[in-house]
Parts: structure tokens; sequence; C-alpha cells
């Protein structure tokens, strides 16, 4: 963007009030009102194109054409959902990123994702002969939640939280997690191999309109919670004493969005799997473009991680279509680079938001 954008090493960018100053209402609604459009986009491009043909306007207009079936049964609620599991994971990663000040936190790279898909992987083994709709997201959430809870807690140090050991302790928690997966793969019967698969590589494919709704529904609820404590994730970007000193409750915000994150990650994980380093791209990328004022950034990951993974999705359904590849493989694939250069760029220097 500008010249004059500061960078993420600009100490100004950690003064709230620098960062207050410079969010207008004009530059809020430009910047917001443009990542909606491109997320408009996306729908629009995921609902037209894909590995069969169909025409939108017949779709709409004549009820009883293939198009319209296509249309209504497949390709909506899997852009919808491909919407709002890219909306929640993006929201999610800009939220980590800021509560433990370091760029490469993330719910796949935290093994929180893991965790929630473990959890989702029991469930459904074990309550396979009904009640899954209900059971299998919240035990996926409280799976989250756990891994959450272990990954902070052992990451740390005298008191206060280390960014790289929390970084190593969620690498060994997501070995811990896919080897807990492999585990079960290899007791259960054939009939679940392809739906562990599934969740290992994370997919869009066939969801419902119910799992569409949960999902949205407890994204959004949890989004709500992340905006209500912007402020006090700017604030704590100069540290917890300084933080605690200017009246944010810390502990008290930690456990708040820990929480939020959880109930996000588990709900998303519950339905498509796992897919990675949409929460670390996307933060990082509008961190750069539009800075680190989280009454911004909140909302942009939101729409940008929405249009992310709905172009994502289709480029697996199209790159050798009538087969398709999972999305997760997509993700990782652009994510995968991306982390080795943020690794490098930040072992470098102190990390600063």
């Amino acid at each position: 963007m500008s010249a004059a954008m500061p960078s993420l090493q600009d100490p100004q960018q950690n003064d709230p009030e620098f960062s207050r100053a410079h969010l207008t209402v004009a530059r809020l609604t430009l910047t917001l009102g443009g990542l909606a459009a491109l997320a408009l986009a996306a729908t629009v491009a995921g609902l037209a194109f894909g590995s069969v043909h169909i025409s939108l306007s017949r779709a709409l207009t004549d009820p009883s054409s293939p198009d319209h079936a296509i249309l209504l049964g497949a390709r909506l609620p899997r852009v919808l959902m491909g919407l709002a599991v890219g909306a929640v994971l993006a929201a999610v990663g800009a939220a980590l990123q800021a509560l433990v000040r370091n760029p490469l936190a993330e719910g796949g790279i935290l093994g929180i994702s893991g965790g929630g898909a473990l959890g989702a992987i029991v469930a459904l083994v074990f309550f396979s002969g009904g009640g899954e709709d209900t059971v299998v997201p919240a035990v996926a959430f409280g799976a989250a939640l756990l891994s959450t809870v272990a990954v902070y807690r052992l990451a740390m140090t005298d008191g206060q939280l280390e960014p790289l050991t929390l970084l190593l302790v969620g690498v060994i928690f997501n070995a811990f997690w896919g080897a807990a997966i492999m585990l079960v793969n290899t007791v259960v019967n054939f009939y679940y191999t392809r739906t562990i698969l599934f969740w290992l590589m994370g997919s869009l494919e066939a969801p419902t309109w119910r799992e569409v709704t949960m999902v949205t529904g407890l994204g959004l609820g949890g989004f709500v919670a992340l905006m209500s404590r912007a402020r006090d994730l700017n604030l704590l970007a100069l540290g917890d004493e300084a933080a605690a000193d200017l009246g944010v409750e810390v502990n008290v915000l930690r456990r708040t969005i820990f929480l939020a994150t959880s109930v996000m990650i588990g709900a998303a994980v519950a339905v498509s799997g796992i897919i990675s380093f949409v929460g670390l791209i996307v933060p990082h990328i509008l961190r750069l473009a539009f800075g680190a004022d989280h009454r911004l950034l909140l909302p942009a990951s939101l729409l940008a991680g929405a249009a992310f993974l709905v172009i994502a999705d289709l480029v697996a359904r199209a790159v050798i279509s009538p087969a398709e590849i999972p999305v997760g493989a997509i993700t990782a694939l652009c994510g995968g680079p991306f982390f080795i250069y943020m690794l490098r760029r930040e072992g470098r220097k102190p990390f600063s938001l």
C-alpha cells in the first residue's frame, strides 16, 4: 500500500492512540466495503464455476432445470460453508496472534485444530448410531478448548508466555494429535477410513444446511466476543503490565479470547476438518496493508478469510475436474512456504505487532 503505511516494526503501531487517530469512519467503511465486494465476487465465482458448467440465470429462473438442483443442492451450501469456515479461521488467527504477540500463532499451527479434529472423530465413531449433529460439534469444541488450555499452560515460563516455546509446544501437540488420529484409524472399521482422511486433509465437500447454520451461528457469536475486546487487544500489544495499568484485566481477556476461539475452531473443524494456514496468511497480509488496530483487523480478517477459502475451494474443485483436491491441500501449498518465510523473517528480530 502507501509508502507511509507503518510497518510491523514501527513502534508507533504499538501505540493505541496512534491506531485510534488513524482509524476514521471513512477508512473503516472503505476498507471493509472493498473486502466485502471481494467476498461477494468470490461467492459469485464459486457458484458459477466448478466441475460441471451451469448457467446461473437458468438455475435461478427455472426450478425444474438440473442447473437449479446443482446450484441449491450442492454449490450454494458449499460456498456458504467456505465463507463461514474461512471467516472463522482468519478471525481466530488475528485474535490469537494479538493475544500471544506472535505472528506465527494460528489455530492449526498451535495444535488447537488437531485437538478439535480428534474430538470430532472420536465422537463420530462412538455416536454413529445417532445424535452426531449435536454431539460431534460439542465434543470438537471441548477438545479444542482443552488443547488451547494445555498449549497455553505448557508454554508459560515463570509466569510469562514465551512465543517461541508456544510455537514449539504447538508443533508437538500437532504431532501428538496426528498420531492419536492415526491410532483411531487403525482400530476402527473401513467405513470410517475415508471420514478420518477427510478430517486430516480438510474439505468442504457436501455440507448440509444444518451444518452451515451451526458454523455461521457459532462463528458469529465468537466473533462478537472478539470484537467486544478489540480495544483491549490493541492495548495488550504494549505488554501485559502496561495493558493492566491501562485498565485491561489481562487474565480475563485471555480466558475470553481462548473460549471464543475454541468455540469457533471447534465449530469449523467439526464440519470441515483441519484446514491450516488460513489464520496465518490472511491476518498477516492485512496487518501489513492496514495496520494492527483490531477494530479494523478483526472484521477485515473475517471478510478476507471468507473470500480466500472460497477461492481456494474453487481451485480445489476445478484444477483436476471432475475429480477434486481437498481444500486443505490447497491452503497448505500456499501456507507452507509463507510459514517458512515468516519463521525466517521473525527469527531475525524481536516480534512486535
